[in-house]
């Protein structure tokens, strides 16, 4: 028996009876409502919302519900879309020199813990292409200076057009990007970093946080903007610590943190689970 599994997205300016209208036209066109999630922000009074469908023993012709879908969607001025259910998006993951959100996550994509579509690594150094390689994705050196910055960037360009990349992944890369780059990738761009980054900056944060007694490590994933670690949070992480914690301690604990955020903020993006409002999120866990 054929189930085809699908993500209906909406958002749209809240008001009442939206959740009705969807379910009715979802009914009329049998389809079943296997999941369900809504949210109405009482401050951007925007409406949320992600559903899950299933076709009982039948395909879904997409293109007739789309052009059917069409017509409700204006009506309530929604932005939608209509995607398979495991939507595995083309990916590249760019990485500098530390390799254990590298290695989680192409750990995870190989035993499906992550629907990912991996089409690239690429670094601005050459360290990391025997990791990446023994799991047969295709590894791009893409050396980046203060003098060939732009060039650079027009390489890495290039290899994600012709990949055609539809997420990119930070996993510690030490590089930053350009506004044109950030804008044309508007979430769809994924960070981590320390969460005591704003106030530790710079080099070696585990020893500076080491020197002011920190009791709290933590990580933080989020999509990329032209503001350098301002962009919209996807998740969050902690860990409590106390006095007997070493700088190497805490830093073996941080990057422990920091490959499960990144990785619960890749699969909550590749569910399409998250939405953006404004400079945050709405995720449906």
């Amino acid at each position: 028996m054929i189930n085809e599994e699908y993500i209906l997205r909406g958002v749209c300016p809240d008001t009442l009876g939206l959740v009705a209208k969807v379910s009715n036209f979802l009914n009329e066109h049998n389809l079943f409502i296997k999941e369900s999630a809504h949210y109405g922000d009482p401050e951007t009074q925007k409406f949320f919302m992600r559903i899950k469908v299933i076709s009982p023993g039948k395909n879904i012709d997409k293109s007739n519900f789309n052009n059917n879908f069409k017509n409700l969607a204006e009506e309530i001025s929604m932005e939608w879309s209509f995607e398979d259910a495991i939507l595995n998006p083309k990916t590249s993951i760019f990485v500098s020199k530390y390799s254990h959100c590298l290695q989680d996550l192409l750990y995870r994509q190989s035993v499906s813990g992550l629907k990912l579509d991996l089409k690239s690594v690429i670094s601005n150094h050459p360290d990391l292409e025997k990791i990446v390689s023994d799991y047969g994705i295709p590894f791009h050196y893409v050396e980046v200076s203060k003098e060939n910055k732009d060039e650079a960037e027009e390489k890495i360009l290039k290899i994600l057009n012709e990949d055609d990349v539809d997420l990119i992944i930070l996993a510690r890369y030490m590089q930053i990007l350009s506004n044109d780059f950030c804008e044309k990738y508007y979430g769809k761009i994924i960070n981590i970093h320390h969460s005591f980054l704003p106030s530790f900056k710079g080099a070696k944060p585990y020893h500076q946080a080491y020197s002011k007694g920190v009791k709290i490590l933590g990580a933080t994933a989020h999509y990329v903007t032209g503001e350098l670690d301002e962009g919209p949070i996807i998740e969050q992480t902690v860990d409590r610590i106390d006095h007997t914690k070493s700088p190497e301690d805490m830093e073996i604990i941080g990057r422990d943190i920091e490959s499960i955020t990144l990785a619960k903020a890749v699969q909550y993006h590749s569910e399409q689970r998250v939405f953006l409002n404004n400079n945050k999120t709405v995720i449906f866990k």
